[in-house]
């Protein structure tokens, strides 16, 4: 496959030609946040809104996710500009999360906590008032619980499930605020043709899907 050279942070790197701006950068030691990206999608959702980029020519700057490398093109990740976009992102989506990482079996692990970490962004923000949706905790799996209140909407399970197992329990209902990962009827896990795989949890970026062993 051709590859392309450009630079990211003054560091001149080579990818390959077509891929995302994001994955060039991550896979040479350059973090970007980012919640909702998979390698393995053709199309990406750019919906988590955090991995904000200013490119040299561009007069805005734009989510790393759906910006394909080009020669010569220099991407700078820690522009004001971008900056700016990604703390606001996040900032509004821990408005509507529950954070409570002492006692979160994902802490350590989430992702949450390194994108807010890389940004300079307090977990328990005050910049935004905190509206929670207080829901159920699904816990009637036998080998994982759910926790909506924690969900970020990234949308990662819901793919696994559809398109990587072709099994298609989850999908996200209802807009806006009210929009949630849920099953067909709002069923519970265990009543929802749920095959118990775990694969969902595996690929959680926070602590919303967590097995019961932890």
């Amino acid at each position: 496959m051709k590859t392309v050279s450009l630079t990211i942070d003054g560091k001149e790197i080579k990818a390959p030609q077509g891929q995302k701006v994001l994955w060039a950068a991550l896979d040479n030691g350059i973090y970007i946040p980012n919640l909702c990206a998979l390698r393995e999608k053709s199309t990406p959702d750019a919906s988590c809104r955090l991995c904000w980029v200013e490119i040299k020519g561009k007069a805005q700057p734009v989510t790393a996710c759906t910006e394909t490398v080009e020669a010569g093109m220099v991407v700078n990740t820690g522009g004001a500009a971008a900056l700016r976009l990604a703390r606001t992102a996040l900032q509004l989506l821990l408005a509507s999360n529950v954070v409570d990482c002492a006692q979160c079996p994902a802490s350590g692990a989430c992702e949450l906590q390194k994108i807010a970490a890389h940004l300079g962004v307090k977990l328990k923000t005050r910049r935004f008032k905190k509206i929670l949706r207080n829901l159920a905790v699904d816990s009637s799996s036998t080998e994982f619980s759910y926790d909506p209140n924690k969900c970020v909407l990234c949308g990662r399970c819901i793919w696994v499930c559809r398109q990587r197992l072709g099994i298609g329990t989850l999908g996200f209902a209802h807009r806006g605020f009210n929009r949630r990962m849920t099953t067909f009827a709002d069923k519970p896990m265990a009543e929802s043709g749920c095959r118990d795989c775990a694969e969902c949890v595996a690929i959680c970026p926070t602590g919303a899907l967590v097995l019961k062993e932890q």
